[in-house]
């Protein structure tokens, strides 16, 4: 028998798929705090997965991940968007691909 070590946040139904494919697996429910910093670091590993990739579904999972870390932290998605519209509103998007450079401050 093969073993694998993974240690990482995955999708709920992927134990159910790994028994389904004649797999077996080892899980453990985490607790608030280590959930949080698993999400923390499944995040950056979608990050990465994106960039290495520039694959459209690991934009999609970022954003389950996001929408998942928001939860964990109490803040629904509408809320989220709120947030996200109320800084587009203030600060804009980024639509016109500025590359900010420099900064020359008065002192």
């Amino acid at each position: 028998m093969k073993i694998k070590t993974y240690n990482k946040l995955v999708r709920d139904n992927i134990p159910e798929i790994i028994r389904g494919g004649g797999g077996d697996c080892v899980t453990e429910v985490l607790s608030d705090d280590d959930y949080l910093r698993a999400l923390d670091s499944k995040l950056s590993e979608e990050m990465k997965e994106y960039t290495d990739s520039h694959n459209i579904e690991e934009l999609a999972d970022i954003l389950e991940v996001v929408y998942a870390a928001a939860a964990a932290r109490g803040v629904t998605r509408d809320t989220l968007e709120k947030i996200r519209a109320e800084k587009h509103r203030k600060n804009g998007g980024f639509s016109k691909k500025l590359f900010l450079k420099e900064v020359h401050e008065q002192q």
